[in-house]
């Protein structure tokens, strides 16, 4: 019997949250590969940052991305809300370059399984409330760092000195005041970041049992 010959329009929703860089991505990737592509959707809490048309390029970097308040948490918990009944969203995209929501936005379907993957779900109860098993990647944050320093280098146009500015800035204290104390609210904290069989194989069996007990 496959996951969808029990699906009956009840997705069971999983977060992932964790330090930027801490592997949460990964883990998101790895546990959908255990299921059929079209059993499993990933959502980025990144896409659900605020609008800043209003803003200058030069004041969108100075805004505090790892804070909660950088976040459209409303229009989180709403296409929760719309994927739970069944309906497909229009997530929206976020571009890195120039630090502001992107007019493209992407379809997605309400399978059996959503995975949402960030950095601050479990700040709000009415937002962590909604999930069925909620995870939180535990990486040394000198490791988050060293990849962090690499993949914006490399992938979004950054220099290694405003990496490093950025995180002693905001993403470090933010991390200390808003993220590491968000774990105490996770059902399982998962060590070495997204490439742990043996909690894969313990997620992969929790997530079908909680699939079978949503129908």
């Amino acid at each position: 019997m496959t996951i969808t010959d029990t699906f009956e329009q009840r997705p069971v929703f999983i977060s992932i949250v964790g330090a930027s860089c801490s592997g949460k991505t990964a883990l998101a990737k790895n546990i959908a590969k255990r299921f059929a592509d079209d059993q499993v959707s990933v959502i980025a809490e990144d896409a659900y940052y605020k609008r800043q048309d209003h803003m200058s390029v030069a004041e969108r970097v100075e805004t505090n991305y790892d804070h909660p308040s950088a976040f459209d948490h409303a229009l989180l918990c709403e296409h929760i809300d719309q994927l739970r009944s069944g309906h497909s969203i229009e997530c929206p995209t976020y571009d890195y370059v120039n630090h502001n929501r992107a007019k493209k936005t992407v379809p997605i379907a309400a399978t059996p399984v959503v995975i949402i993957e960030g950095i601050l779900l479990y700040h709000l109860a009415t937002l962590r409330d909604l999930f069925s098993l909620k995870l939180f990647i535990d990486t040394p944050l000198d490791i988050c760092l060293a990849r962090r320093v690499e993949r914006d280098v490399n992938e979004r146009g950054r220099t290694v000195e405003s990496v490093l500015s950025q995180y002693q800035k905001t993403v470090r204290p933010m991390y200390q005041e808003f993220i590491e104390p968000s774990k105490f609210h996770a059902d399982l904290i998962v060590p070495m970041g997204g490439r742990n069989p043996i909690a894969l194989d313990v997620l992969d069996s929790k997530i079908r049992q909680l699939i079978i007990q949503s129908t």
